[in-house]
């Protein structure tokens, strides 16, 4: 290897010299150089892009381009396997398009790549197309260097990690068509240079963290008024503030998307906004506006969608008669001026859905309303509506009335009508004759997915059948949607309609695309419609790195023709099967290149493949020692030293007490693949969770939780019993817990009924539980996914918390957070660890508020596109005498006002779901305070059964400080002898 390393550094420098008269891009090599280079991957790394820059003259690619190319392939990493050899163009790199020798288009979405580098990106001056996409590893900030890529037209960064600020000189790129930054952490003002991109169409810059006010131009300096060409502005979710100034919309201007939802602006809604002709959808709801709405709004005959809702809006209710093309209107939760229901709801003969919650409605509803052919909801809840209702006999069958908590005395159709009504909360449902069937709270049940018509066919555990009846690998992700016209989320049409759209423009993009399953449509706390998609290959399998690419630009390029929704973007966490995995390194057309050019280079090439192959046999040694369950020794008990209780299974035994995962035995499935019921050779009755291809973790990862899990032990937290890592298979062995899941309890038709002492118990069972997780546990171990449906209930109803697949460990350098990408389960997502990445033990108290909500009122997370949290804390705020906080409470526990404790836990968990972290209380606190809301509820049914406070306090009273008392408690929830038994 000596002899080769001096040989090494004679040809380089002899290549020196041979190129120096010659106008050929080279590294410099000097002396000192050499004597700092290390033995290791960076001389093996400086050979090949030496090399390369070499034989890029040679080849099909530009040399600077090629030199670009190799500097972001030494910063990233993950990137596609055939990204070798020194001629991007000529090899044909995935993602990599060329025109004349030029490189003119990156496409690397949903690769899994990883950097917070852009290398030399910006010397690529003939780039046209630049998408990143759901590359969460992607970070840091966006380069000023960006500005040099001229002739860029489409800019795509969705659902990746970068922060800071948008840098002003991306209003240098005046050939600029495409600009979409969703889903990231940019952070400052919006760069009003932006003003300058003449020919933007589309600006996304929606889900970041950007403040300021929306600029607008002045003296000589562009603002976002000068778009004129601009079809869609998204600025959702961000922190902007100050008034929507009224030079920011002109009749010159070609908008057909103004989204500007769940900011801070402030001010009047601006006149101008009417002089917008091509205006499709309107979104300014969750802002703080004020002031009356513009009757110039009514010029807005293209309008499909109007959102207002959540402002401070007042004056009239506005008239908008002869906007005959509105779909969807929503204006709830503003102070208009009382007032009747408005009389031209009736002239718009197209409207699917209405929300005035909350709006001083008064008076009798027109029955000519539900005779509206296209209408699917009526949302008029919290209003002061009263009369008889009458529903006439012309309503549609889908339609859904929700009339909750107004002033209705009598119906007229109590019986034999086919809606879907809600009178909860209306003097009607006080009376003798009211019924069940319209006075209870409704639980909206809305799901679809797309229909399978193959006969009885099923697929191996990591292969997924689709709507064409084959088995493969789909790429799966998330389509979100800024607005809808619909509210009938059951209704197929609409996601049939959808799913040919997309294939449309798959196959007119010759992408090889079978079919595209679409399923679990939900709206979400933003009022945003989400729906799964499986986009499905065509003529193998799985997809290439090329294809996922393509699929993943064009969802988020948006070219599809759309009816009944609005636009959308696409995120996903990646995919799991690329036809083209990364195949063993070649050299050969480095050693052809090289022979071409000189001799030197022969010899070269010959230098750096010894050293390739001596690193190859390095690595090949290390390689039978980089399997991490290589150490663990597996003894004649099948216990593995490293973990404490948890046993090593074999394949054979797992799927012999599954019956061979047969699917009699299967009592769940999701996202991470199956769970099996089984019975092991003792006799233990176990639950299995067998990992799908697709969702496996790194063997260390795998590790990692393996030893986390077994370390857990607590009388309210699942335990692992074991686990199994053989054949290609990742699964863990839990202790089988009969009762099933805490939601499962709540639904409309549970297995059995919970009164509101066990309830509380059931609080505090699952609060202890995330209490040892964040306080006893070393290091502390953060949940991530709280819900209800990671609560389970054993044969005595005791609460254990339950998997931990999405968990973090807050090490002592951690400083209280983790930095980590946004993950959990819709409804119960901590908006602060949403916003800021940033990871806390408060993000699981926020998800535990919830789930105490749903304790008390039995509804969903997101019930009908609102949220639980928004609800009671609307009700609380509507509520001065607890009344109507009552009547969210799930009937089947009895009337609130006679249930102990029920203000005090309605109060905790919206302590607990407060917008700040640090106004949260914490797991400990909050078993606290559930520990004396119980006392106080179980006292009062004991006197009520006859029984004295003595009795009760005598048998199960428990002190917190055994509780956290390391030496008292053995973390198996029991005491040692002479101590109490936690009977709650």
């Amino acid at each position: 290897m000596i002899t080769c390393w001096i040989l090494e550094r004679r040809c380089l420098q002899g290549l020196h010299c041979f190129l120096s008269n010659k106008s050929i891009p080279i590294l410099d090599v000097q002396e000192e150089e050499f004597a700092v280079l290390e033995m290791g991957s960076r001389r093996q790394t400086f050979l090949l892009i030496f090399a390369s820059q070499i034989l890029a003259i040679l080849g099909q690619t530009n040399s600077n381009d090629a030199a670009a190319l190799f500097a972001l392939k030494a910063s990233w990493n993950n990137l596609p396997p055939n990204w070798e050899g020194p001629d991007p163009c000529g090899s044909s790199w995935a993602g990599v398009i060329c025109n004349n020798s030029r490189v003119t288009s990156i496409k690397l979405s949903g690769m899994g790549l990883e950097g917070n580098q852009f290398g030399d990106l910006s010397s690529l001056s003939a780039l046209q197309i630049l998408d990143l996409s759901n590359n969460v590893g992607l970070k840091g900030t966006l380069p000023p260097s960006i500005g040099n890529l001229k002739n860029l037209t489409t800019l795509i960064l969705v659902g990746c990690s970068f922060f800071g600020p948008i840098p002003a000189s991306i209003g240098s790129l005046e050939q600029l068509v495409f600009i979409s930054l969703t889903s990231n952490s940019f952070t400052g003002p919006i760069p009003p240079s932006i003003g300058n991109l003449s020919k933007l169409s589309w600006l996304d810059l929606s889900d970041n963290k950007i403040t300021g006010t929306i600029p607008i131009s002045h003296d000589s300096v562009l603002g976002l008024d000068s778009l004129v060409s601009t079809r869609h502005l998204h600025l959702s979710k961000n922190q902007l503030s100050g008034p929507i100034q009224p030079q920011l919309f002109s009749p010159d201007m070609k908008l057909i998307h103004v989204i500007l939802d769940h900011n801070q602006l402030t001010g009047e809604i601006p006149e101008s906004l009417g002089s917008l002709q091509n205006l499709e959808i309107l979104r300014l709801d969750w802002n703080s506006l004020n002031g009356s709405v513009p009757s110039k709004l009514n010029n807005l005959t293209s309008l499909n969608e109007l959102y207002l809702s959540n402002n401070n809006l007042n004056g009239s209710i506005p008239d908008l008669t002869g906007m005959n093309l509105l779909t969807y209107v929503g204006m709830s939760n503003n102070s208009f001026n009382a007032s009747s229901v408005p009389q031209w709801f009736t002239s718009l003969p197209l409207l699917k859905t209405i929300y005035m919650e909350n709006t001083t409605l008064q008076g009798q509803i027109p029955v000519d309303i539900f005779s509206l052919a296209n209408l699917e909801t009526i949302g008029l809840a919290n209003n002061k509506l009263n009369g008889t209702l009458d529903i006439g006999t012309r309503y549609g069958n889908n339609l859904t009335l929700d009339l909750r908590n107004n002033s209705i005395k009598d119906f007229t159709q109590k019986t034999g009508y086919n809606m879907n009504i809600s009178l909860a909360g209306n003097p009607i449902c006080d009376g003798t004759g009211a019924t069940a069937k319209y006075c209870a709270i409704q639980i909206s049940n809305d799901s679809f997915s797309s229909p399978m018509s193959c006969p009885a066919m099923s697929c191996n555990s990591d292969k997924t059948l689709s709507p064409t009846c084959k088995c493969s690998y789909p790429y799966t992700g998330t389509l979100h949607f800024f607005s809808l016209s619909f509210s009938n989320l059951e209704n197929s049409s609409y996601f049939s309609t959808l799913a040919g759209s997309m294939m449309k423009a798959f196959l007119s993009n010759g992408l090889p695309v079978d079919s595209v399953s679409l399923s679990d449509p939900t709206v979400d706390v933003y009022s945003y419609l989400q729906i799964e998609a499986q986009i499905f290959p065509a003529t193998q399998d799985s997809f290439n790195h090329t294809s996922i690419s393509s699929i993943g630009f064009l969802l988020n390029r948006n070219p599809f023709q759309l009816q009944y929704f609005g636009p959308f973007f696409f995120t996903s966490e990646g995919y799991c099967c690329f036809a083209d995995g990364k195949k063993k390194s070649s050299h050969t057309g480095l050693i052809i290149g090289i022979s071409v050019g000189c001799a030197l280079l022969v010899l070269l090439t010959l230098c750096a493949g010894l050293y390739a192959f001596h690193q190859r046999k390095i690595a090949k040694r290390a390689g039978h020692s980089s399997n991490p369950f290589e150490s663990w020794d597996r003894d004649t008990s099948g216990a593995v030293p490293q973990l404490k209780g948890a046993r090593w299974f074999s394949f054979e035994e797992i799927r012999r007490c599954t019956n061979n995962f047969s699917e009699s035995n299967c009592i769940g499935s999701g996202g991470y693949g199956k769970v099996y019921k089984g019975t092991l050779t003792a006799g233990e009755v176990v639950a299995i969770k067998r990992a799908q291809h697709g969702s496996m973790q790194g063997a260390f990862e795998f590790k990692t939780e393996i030893e986390l899990l077994s370390r857990i032990h607590h009388k309210n937290v699942v335990s692992l019993v074991g686990f199994c890592y053989e054949q290609g298979e990742q699964m863990l062995v839990y202790e089988y817990i009969p009762k099933g899941t805490l939601r499962e309890s709540l639904s409309v038709k549970p297995k059995f009924q919970l009164e509101w002492t066990r309830r509380l118990r059931i609080a505090l069972d699952a609060a202890r539980g995330l209490a040892y997780l964040h306080e006893l546990a070393d290091p502390p171990i953060i949940h991530r996914d709280v819900k209800s449906n990671n609560i389970l209930l054993d044969d005595h109803l005791t609460a254990k918390v339950a998997d931990f697949g999405l968990s973090k460990l807050l090490r002592d350098d951690d400083k209280g957070h983790v930095t980590t990408q946004v993950k959990g389960t819709l409804g119960y997502l901590d908006p602060e660890y949403y916003m800021s990445q940033q990871l806390t033990e408060k993000s699981d108290v926020y998800s535990f508020g919830v789930v105490l909500l749903e304790l008390i009122t039995a509804r969903a997370p997101i019930e009908r596109g609102k949220h639980i949290v928004r609800l009671v804390a609307e009700t609380m705020y509507d509520s001065k005498d607890n009344s109507k906080l009552y009547q969210l409470i799930d009937p089947r526990i009895g009337p609130g006002s006679k249930l102990e404790g029920v203000d005090r836990l309605f109060a905790l968990g919206m302590r607990c779901v407060n917008e700040s972290g640090a106004d949260r209380p914490s797991m400990g606190e909050a078993v606290k305070e559930i520990e004396s809301i119980l006392e106080i509820a179980s006292l009062s049914k004991h006197r009520e059964d006859g029984l004295t406070s003595t009795t009760y306090e005598d048998t199960t009273q428990v002190s917190l400080d055994d509780f956290y008392n390391d030496k008292a408690f053995d973390y198996s929830g029991k005491y040692p002898s002479g101590g109490l038994n936690t009977t709650y």
